[in-house]
């Protein structure tokens, strides 16, 4: 058995490669609004967030309900306009998740996208019943509340130490820090690998498929070959 029973992934900026699409979404919603636009590194920083946080934090001077819920309309509009041709998985996913199921690992999504976003992309890639579980941050708390990760290791009877959390933001890797769980940080996504490394991940990679030999090869490894994948 491996030391991990369970793998728990989010969605955007680390199975898909939709982060300059939610970036430009972010910025057109802002014109909608009539609001400045933020900076892509501000944009890139709330991804992961569940959408009312992530706009709340971007514009903390708007205390308006209204203009706040004009920018989540606005962005859920512009990202479905961009989305007519739905982002791709990065290279190695679809491979790397497929050797997951079949050595016997579960499988689950977190994810700050809500629930009918994320069912539309699951339908898409033929995908409604490939994990075990999918939790989104419109029915759960927004990370980095550990609650949807509660939540999937409930459901697959799992306990932390055996769960491995797998994201691209630093709100992902304090989720599973607040869960007591491992995580792996992905510097192809959101925020890149010198900020993920601040806190402190099990593994950092560049690529999807280094997930993957890590995780075949780790009984081998010797503690001084992952600390030099981490640092």
């Amino acid at each position: 058995m491996p030391d991990y029973q369970l793998l728990i992934f989010d969605w955007d900026g680390t199975l898909v490669d939709s982060i300059g699409r939610i970036v430009e979404a972010m910025h057109r919603a802002a014109d909608v609004a009539c609001v400045p636009r933020c900076t892509d590194v501000a944009v890139r920083g709330i991804i992961g967030l569940e959408l009312g946080v992530a706009i709340r934090t971007l514009y903390p001077e708007l205390d308006e309900p209204l203009r706040i819920e004009t920018i989540r309309r606005a962005y859920s509009e512009q990202y479905l306009a961009l989305e007519t041709e739905p982002s791709p998985l990065f290279g190695g996913v679809r491979e790397s998740l497929e050797v997951f199921r079949d050595q016997g690992y579960r499988l689950a999504v977190a994810t700050g996208k809500g629930r009918n976003g994320l069912h539309r992309v699951l339908a898409d890639k033929g995908w409604l019943d490939y994990f075990d579980i999918t939790r989104c941050a419109d029915e759960t708390a927004s990370k980095p509340d550990p609650l949807m990760l509660h939540e999937i290791l409930a459901h697959c009877r799992v306990q932390p130490e055996r769960a491995l959390m797998v994201g691209d933001s630093t709100f992902d890797l304090l989720m599973a820090r607040n869960a007591g769980m491992d995580a792996v940080a992905v510097g192809f996504g959101a925020q890149p690998l010198s900020v993920l490394r601040e806190c402190s991940p099990r593994l950092a990679i560049n690529e999807f498929n280094e997930l993957r030999a890590w995780l075949e090869g780790r009984h081998a490894q010797r503690p001084a070959e992952v600390s030099e994948h981490v640092g």
